[in-house]
């Protein structure tokens, strides 16, 4: 793959803490600023529009809703926030001590998120119903979320070296990893049909099929510390490496091109593809990456 191009749109507030990005059903970007508590809305011309809210709130990641509303966890305050493209803005008080994180619309009209302090994997639905589902494991801190190809939700257990599965009734199955101390985080359907996972910790993504059976692929760069994952539509994914600096392609058999971004320090966290195949990164130096391939 050649040198893609790569340019950078700076948040107003340096401080903002740009988290996780979704593309909206309005074509725009929409983003959690983790430092300052708000949303911001970013155009493809580069117009930002920022949406505020309570710094304690610390949001994280988001997702477009069944509703076409855009809804993200709240790790700091315990609730789902649900943000129209107009701005209108409203939550969904979680149980106290849930630390909710990944969120990701399901196969049944629900959101389904993560809850990180508590070992749950929670259900919300559009008019603000809340079910919480205990997890087997204590102490994994299940982190990030995303709907499989067989009507079920697929997730990550950073601290529990597995990933886990959740039908819409509740059952959960978890997959323990063939690398101790991996640390997975972000997950995404790869075109495959597989999930696609980074391990932050080894430094290395991971594919597991429906059936259960994982691969591992160790990167270039070790002590790159992969964050977030989305799947790339022309085949294999896109990833962040939080602390190289870097922005990374793998293929489906599992070869690795990674690409270093301008601005030194830049944290890169969430990412997200457009229809066009641009690849939008939020980059908790306060500002968002986009790449052209």
């Amino acid at each position: 793959m050649t040198q893609p191009t790569i340019r950078e749109t700076a948040m107003p507030d340096p401080r903002s803490g740009p988290y996780g990005i979704t593309a909206g059903p309005d074509g725009a970007l929409w983003v959690t600023l983790v430092g300052t508590g708000g949303i911001a809305r970013v155009t493809a011309q580069g117009a930002v529009d920022v949406h505020p809210g309570d710094p304690a709130s610390r949001p994280l990641i988001i997702t477009t809703g069944p509703d076409d509303a855009l809804w993200f966890t709240r790790s700091g305050d315990d609730r789902i926030g649900r943000i129209t493209t107009d701005g209108t803005a409203t939550s969904v008080a979680l149980p106290a001590g849930t630390g909710p994180c990944g969120i990701a619309a399901g196969p049944d009209g629900a959101l389904w998120y993560t809850g990180m302090s508590n070992d749950t994997v929670g259900r919300v639905t559009v008019d603000g119903t809340v079910t919480a589902y205990p997890l087997p494991l204590t102490g994994g801190f299940p982190s990030m979320i995303t709907a499989g190809p067989d009507d079920a939700l697929w997730f990550t257990l950073n601290q529990g070296n597995a990933v886990g599965r959740i039908t819409p009734d509740g059952a959960v199955t978890l997959h323990e990893l063939p690398t101790d101390a991996a640390g997975p985080v972000g997950i995404t359907l790869g075109v495959d049909g597989a999930l696609w996972f980074v391990e932050i910790a080894a430094g290395q993504l991971g594919r597991i099929t429906p059936d259960g059976r994982v691969e591992e692929f160790p990167l270039p760069d070790r002590a790159a510390r992969p964050h977030a994952i989305v799947a790339d539509p022309a085949g294999g994914c896109w990833f962040t490496e939080w602390a190289a600096n870097r922005i990374g392609h793998v293929t489906p058999d599992g070869r690795v091109d990674t690409y270093d971004l301008p601005t030194p320090g830049a944290e890169p966290h969430g990412l997200a593809l457009l229809p066009d195949g641009t690849i939008h990164v939020a980059l908790e130096s306060g500002a968002l990456a986009h790449l052209t391939p």
